[in-house]
């Protein structure tokens, strides 16, 4: 295979990848962007967790949260922070995300155990490696798992799906004019 060949390859996974979370997805990202954007009406905060590749994730997610996505808008109230930190820094009316897409990592799973116990939603992005956190999360909680074995493809689905919520975001509390 050359090396042009191999790079075609990737993209068509990467496509194929983010067509079939397209289809199984859409409505549960709706139903995380309602709940987002109530919070955030609210006066409540979005905390924003990671680990490995999905911690540069969350970093992204809360700066686009802060300043804007696509267009001028007041910043929203969101930090990317350590899981260590949840207990430190939630309150009662925030909300918490959870991005993992590769191995467990045990500190996402007491950030979602925490999350529990202060009665804090959580919205889970994760992948098909990750189904161990999704044991910790109570009934009310929304899962969003990435359909891709490898966790590279995982975080290409992340990343798309944090700027399906941000977009949906932004049409909820701002409107739909750009």
């Amino acid at each position: 295979m050359s090396l042009q060949q191999r790079v075609q390859q990737n993209f068509q996974h990467s496509i194929a990848t983010l067509r079939e979370a397209q289809g199984l997805l859409t409505d549960t990202v709706v139903s995380a962007a309602e709940q987002l954007s109530a919070t955030l009406l609210q006066g409540g905060k979005v905390l924003i967790c990671g680990s490995n590749g999905s911690a540069i994730i969350a970093e992204y997610f809360a700066s686009v949260l802060l300043t804007r996505y696509e267009r001028e808008r007041p910043g929203l109230p969101a930090i990317a922070l350590n899981p260590d930190q949840i207990k430190t820094l939630a309150q009662a009316n925030d909300i918490l995300i959870v991005l993992c897409a590769g191995s467990e990592n045990a500190s996402l799973s007491q950030a979602i155990s925490t999350a529990n116990e202060y009665k804090i939603p959580v919205i889970l992005i994760d992948s098909e490696q990750s189904n161990k956190l999704a044991r910790v999360l109570q009934s009310d909680a929304i899962e969003i798992r990435a359909p891709a074995p490898q966790a590279h493809r995982s975080l290409e689905v992340q990343m798309v799906l944090v700027h399906c919520l941000c977009d949906l975001i932004d049409i909820q509390i701002f409107g739909e004019e750009l």
